[in-house]
């Protein structure tokens, strides 16, 4: 008979892929709005927003950024979030692989942590989603100040880097 020493371990494994709301991201560039890509004209960017099919972007989380060098007053990104209000699902700012992050942040957000007090915890490492490196950071900062030991990669192998110390201080594993 084979025994799963894994199963028995209390090992709890996390994929953070099951954070991530699964609304896709659509791009929302404000260079095509500036006169000369580097001016913005207030009226002819009210007056073109008006204009601009919100539909496309129902129930999509909206990434608003300029991929130009153009100074862009705070106003005009509150104004671009009032179009898109009642469409879009969320609007960030930011290009997609930044909107990716803040989409997992907010999922990782509703998690309750103090679940994982005293456990040892794995971090899945291989995924069928391209995972920011970031959200590693973000779920390591929450789960550093509960767990027994934290983990990154697979139960078969893992790479170990984080262990509590006997008094209760932070201690990385070397």
């Amino acid at each position: 008979m084979i025994d799963n020493k894994v199963a028995k371990s209390g090992l709890i494994t996390i994929d953070l892929k099951t954070y991530l709301d699964p609304a896709p991201v659509a791009e929302f560039d404000l260079k095509d709005y500036l006169y000369m890509e580097y001016v913005l004209r207030e009226k002819d960017f009210r007056e073109a927003l008006g204009q601009h099919d919100w539909e496309q972007y129902r129930n999509k989380n909206l990434a608003v950024f300029c991929s130009t060098d153009a100074i862009i007053a705070s106003w005009a990104y509150m104004l671009v979030a009032t179009y898109a209000a009642g469409t879009a699902r969320n609007v960030w700012f930011g290009n997609k692989p930044d909107v990716w992050l803040e989409a997992y942040r907010a999922g990782l957000e509703k998690e309750d942590w103090s679940r994982f007090a005293g456990k040892r915890v794995l971090l899945k490492g291989c995924s069928d989603v391209q995972m920011p490196p970031g959200v590693y950071l973000y779920a390591a900062n929450r789960l550093l100040p509960v767990v027994d030991r934290l983990m990154y990669g697979e139960a078969c192998s893992f790479v170990p880097v984080y262990r509590k110390s006997k008094n209760k201080t932070a201690a990385a594993v070397e």
